[in-house]
């Protein structure tokens, strides 16, 4: 980005904005669902999806039929939002309690992928970003399967990203109560695999082993 829209800029707390790729990136990797926003006859619409970043695009996929993507394939303005809780901030008064984030905003419009190849690859991503090392060890999607299912891409140029860090901000007259203030981390983690029924007896690949 050369120069940074207004709306991209946050009307409070605007030193916890950042505009680094590398920032940008680091969260939406981590990110496995983001949230797509946008509007249709002035009706106001949000979809959460599982979504993959490669080099300066993201990338979603679902049913050809589905009504979501075939409006946003037409190149509807789109807001897309990811959010990361990394420890809930708990102060000595409500009105100070907060929360340690990390969220990209991004304003794009939808490319509709119609390369069989980068489809496929987008798939890929997407696949092993979900369960790493899975793509290879699953059965290779077949071309009905390609051909059902659509792609589209959205260019991260105009992006955002907000992060809160660090302890309460409590107010100085309140620092000497003798109440309990601090972070209470948040972590999402893979559990071990469950297998269903037609898993029984087949050993657990190496790549689902955590």
């Amino acid at each position: 980005m050369t120069s940074i829209p207004p709306y991209l800029i946050p009307s409070r707390s605007a030193k916890r904005a950042h505009y680094d790729p590398a920032v940008l990136h680091s969260i939406l990797d981590e990110a496995l669902v983001c949230t797509i926003s946008y509007s249709v006859d002035n009706m106001p619409f949000m979809i959460p999806t599982a979504f993959v970043r490669h080099e300066n695009k993201i990338y979603i996929h679902g049913s050809v039929g589905s009504h979501f993507l075939r409006e946003i394939e037409k190149g509807i303005p789109v807001c897309i939002s990811v959010t990361l809780i990394d420890d809930l901030v708990v102060a000595k008064s409500a009105f100070s309690h907060s929360v340690n984030y990390r969220s990209v905003i991004i304003f794009s419009k939808a490319e509709k992928i119609e390369d069989f190849d980068l489809k496929t690859a987008a798939f890929e991503w997407l696949t092993d970003k979900m369960v790493p090392g899975s793509w290879e060890y699953l059965r290779p999607m077949k071309q009905n399967e390609v051909n059902k299912t659509m792609a589209l891409a959205f260019c991260i140029d105009e992006a955002s990203a907000k992060i809160r860090t660090g302890m309460p901000k409590d107010e100085p007259e309140d620092l000497e109560l003798p109440i309990w203030s601090g972070l209470i981390p948040v972590s999402a983690k893979k559990q071990a695999p469950v297998p269903d029924e037609s898993s029984a007896g087949i050993p657990l690949p190496k790549h689902l082993r955590y």
